[in-house]
């Protein structure tokens, strides 16, 4: 009776080390994805990365005027302003409700018009990346229709011309960062993107006055979105970095980040996506037009449009 007791004692023994033994060469679980991830694969396997977004993203008033029929039109200004003059058969919606509102467009691509295109392209980042890829922005919003809608005039200038935030040194070289702390209830990638899609619709046109930044650029992570040779001819808000193509890696989610463009349209388009990411962003108003509108030598807004108003 001892020995099988010896010998049952010497089978638990061995049994635990190799039990112990098994658990140890057993691989950690990879850590779970954040939301940020899971919405970065989300939008990588669907086509809905940021080099999608921003092609063929614009149309110009030439291009519908004749054709109106041809698309579903969102005016997204207000209702006086659209009372005053629109284009033909244009549906006076809520920006916040485009989404929702472009279930009616019957397979249409759909244009968004604004005051000056800077707001439709906030809302046409929502709209394609809510599965309506055809989705465009009315280039310099109704200012281009008909000078009387004009809002483009007022609003150039030369701001940054002799401003102590203008400099002509070089930008600033580019660094890593981590990831925004997205945060979601969700924790699929649709789900996710659903629900960020929302929060850029809540919250509005997400822009800044020029001179705010000009004047505190110390404040925020500013991109200027220009190729190097435009940096090297006109100059930069002082601190800027110069990412274009966009890397994510390269933008500091601790920091509000600013971009700007020529006209505010382009970054409107890479704020709004940003937004949804997670990142704190904001598109300075009018671009270069709002800042060295003279010293321009190409993109400059400049009234014409004689388009007829309904």
């Amino acid at each position: 009776m001892k020995k099988i007791l010896n010998y049952l004692l010497l089978f638990s023994i061995v049994s635990m080390l190799v039990f112990t033994s098994c658990k140890e060469d057993e691989p950690d679980p990879p850590d779970p994805k954040s939301a940020y991830e899971t919405l970065s694969d989300y939008l990588t396997a669907n086509s809905l990365e940021i080099t999608d977004i921003l092609n063929n993203w614009i149309i110009t008033a030439s291009d519908i005027d004749g054709n109106e029929a041809d698309y579903y039109i969102m005016d997204i200004r207000g209702a006086t302003d659209y009372g005053t003059c629109h284009i033909t058969g244009a549906h006076n919606v809520a920006y916040g409700d485009v989404v929702t509102e472009a279930a009616n467009a019957a397979g249409k691509p759909i244009v968004v018009a604004c005051y000056t295109g800077q707001g439709a392209a906030h809302a046409v980042v929502a709209l394609r990346l809510s599965g309506f890829p055809n989705a465009k922005t009315l280039k310099w919003g109704m200012s281009a229709w008909n000078v009387k809608n004009d809002k483009w005039t007022t609003a150039k200038s030369d701001t940054a011309t002799g401003h102590a935030g203008w400099t002509t040194d070089a930008t600033t070289a580019v660094a890593e960062f981590s990831a925004p702390d997205l945060t979601a209830t969700a924790t699929d990638g649709e789900g996710i993107l659903e629900e960020r899609v929302g929060v850029l619709l809540d919250g509005g046109f997400k822009g800044i006055p020029a001179i705010d930044v000009l004047t505190n650029y110390g404040d925020y992570f500013i991109n200027n979105y220009w190729a190097q040779a435009d940096v090297d001819l006109y100059g930069h808000i002082k601190g800027a970095y110069r990412i274009n193509p966009i890397n994510f890696v390269n933008l500091d989610p601790s920091k509000t980040i600013v971009t700007y463009c020529w006209t505010g349209q382009t970054s409107s388009i890479i704020t709004a996506y940003l937004t949804v990411l997670g990142y704190d962003a904001k598109s300075l108003k009018f671009g270069a037009n709002g800042m060295i509108y003279s010293a321009l030598q190409s993109h400059q807004w400049i009234a014409s449009g004689s388009y007829t108003c309904e």
